[in-house]
């Protein structure tokens, strides 16, 4: 694609940056077949192709946002389904994160937006205030289905009930019982932690179990991504930046052999920390050190072997390959293989690669695209006639648990299970046998 900034423009690291990325775009249009939005909607502007020349001209143009290109680029997931896709190698994930950084600073947008945007931003990343907010809202939640647009789609994905907080959290160090094979800081998370602490509890356990000492090095902490993929960077650079210093910290202390992650959205943004700080003097060299030592926990377990099944489990497992996973991180065989090595059958659904509309606060900022996101997923998934439901990231969990007939439990979980843990609890709920 032919660009035009000036010299002047290209003298900032964030516009070169930029039209090195739209300089690959050769307008194939392999990208648009594999756009969630561009499918549902079939609009150019809804594809990547089309964005990227909204914010080609926007960018070039120096001028602030206009109402047209903020609802497109709103309506952008970042499944990153067209970067697996492209045959240029085009890197629209920092192409339309800068995008929305630009978005953030130059429109101004309506009240309602503000406001719903101000209070996921104050809220999401932070475990305390979140409790706080969902034990509050649980009194409106028999509202859910008269309240309108995004009121109505924030208290539809609130559970029911609301854990109590793990006691393996309250826990710096969790060492393994015998030879220790490993050390691995893992990130516990802000809404994870809040939602679904048996996810780290299970990693914990599935962890320890293999020789692994697990650190909890950033407890509570949120890794930024949930606030970098609103356009909010000082927030999400003063939060990614308290995670660096954490992980460094204890790299130069006893070390660590890797930065686990079991929630994939987070993994994708922390294995990127390298390119968000490449400009800052102060952090550059430490966020590239976490980002290449960052493993989302299907990685690390194949890394270093997964013991042998201690019971029989023989359940059918549909695997859902979150986009953040699969696309973010190109990691998609490795769940599928630990889960076949622990006794479970592995299907996959149709469309495999279209995202099921969670995408960080996307369910609630874009209500309607996502639900027909949910809802064409979970028909491909109940095509599998499944037992059970595994996924790698919570939002996905989340998403599909909504309108879901079938459990969804996290891949570490079963692994968890079929290697010495507990059975999962959604499993009892649900009578599977």
């Amino acid at each position: 694609m032919q660009t035009h900034f000036s010299l002047a423009q290209l003298a900032d690291p964030d516009l070169a940056e930029a039209n090195k990325i739209l300089r690959n775009c050769v307008h194939c249009g392999f990208c648009t077949a594999t756009c969630p939005t561009y499918v549902l909607l079939g609009d150019e502007l809804d594809s990547p192709r089309g964005r990227i020349y909204l914010i080609k001209d926007m960018l070039e143009r120096g001028r602030p946002a206009t109402a047209q290109v903020v609802k497109h680029i709103d309506r952008c997931l970042t499944c990153l389904s067209c970067m697996t896709t492209c045959p240029s190698g085009v890197h629209y994930q920092h192409l339309v994160d800068q995008a929305r950084v630009h978005i953030e600073k130059t429109f101004r947008r309506g009240l309602l937006d503000r406001a719903a945007r101000a209070f996921l931003a104050r809220l999401l990343p932070y475990p305390r205030r979140f409790r706080l907010a969902l034990l509050a809202g649980g009194l409106a939640r028999p509202l859910r289905r008269v309240l309108p647009g995004r009121l109505g789609a924030m208290f539809a994905l609130m559970p029911a009930s609301l854990p109590p907080p793990s006691p393996l959290s309250r826990r710096r160090v969790h060492s393994p019982g015998g030879r220790r094979r490993g050390r691995v800081a893992l990130l516990t998370g802000c809404a994870q932690s809040v939602l679904a602490p048996h996810i780290n509890d299970a990693t914990i356990r599935l962890l320890t179990r293999h020789g692994v000492e697990v650190v909890l090095a950033n407890e509570g902490g949120c890794c930024g991504a949930l606030v970098h993929h609103m356009g909010r960077e000082a927030q999400a650079h003063a939060q990614a930046a308290a995670a660096i210093a954490a992980w460094t910290a204890e790299m130069d202390g006893e070390g660590l052999d890797a930065i686990v992650i079991n929630a994939s959205g987070c993994g994708t943004t922390v294995k990127d920390y390298g390119f968000m700080f490449r400009n800052d003097e102060a952090l550059r060299a430490g966020a590239a050190r976490v980002s290449a030592i960052t493993r989302d926990i299907s990685e690390y377990l194949t890394a270093i072997g997964l013991m042998p099944p201690t019971q029989t489990v023989g359940l059918t497992v549909a695997y859902h390959s979150a986009c953040s996973l699969q696309h973010g991180q190109k990691v998609s065989a490795a769940p599928k293989a630990l889960l076949q090595q622990a006794g479970f059958r592995v299907v996959e659904p149709r469309e495999g690669h279209l995202c099921c509309g969670s995408a960080g606060t996307y369910n609630m900022l874009q209500p309607a695209l996502a639900t027909r996101l949910r809802d064409r997923k979970l028909a491909n998934l109940a095509q599998t006639k499944a037992d059970v439901i595994a996924a790698g990231n919570l939002g996905c969990m989340t998403q599909l648990a909504a309108g879901a007939d079938i459990p969804i439990v996290h891949t570490v979980e079963l692994l968890d299970w079929a290697t010495g843990g507990p059975r999962p609890a959604e499993l009892d709920d649900a009578a599977v046998r």
